[in-house]
């Protein structure tokens, strides 16, 4: 079953931004507020696994090596 979401106390500048955004995605504010919260639960999570395959692929002997890669793929630097 859905759930009703509300969001109280936003200011006006962000509300206006919002609605901006919307209309430039010919889209509801609504439509605009669901496709933003449908993005965020979407996100990839981190999965320990792939970045050690990926350390191993990379040849990273260091710690400091590995975060610096972590880093960037956290970060979305090291995308493709």
């Amino acid at each position: 079953m859905p759930v009703t979401l509300s969001i109280k106390s936003v200011p006006d500048s962000l509300a206006e931004r919002l609605r901006q955004r919307a209309a430039r995605n010919h889209r509801s504010l609504q439509g605009e507020l669901m496709t933003i919260i449908e993005q965020a639960g979407q996100e990839p999570q981190l999965d320990i696994q792939a970045v050690y395959e990926e350390i191993q692929r990379l040849g990273l002997k260091t710690s400091n090596e590995s975060a610096a890669m972590l880093r960037e793929m956290r970060d979305g630097r090291n995308r493709g």
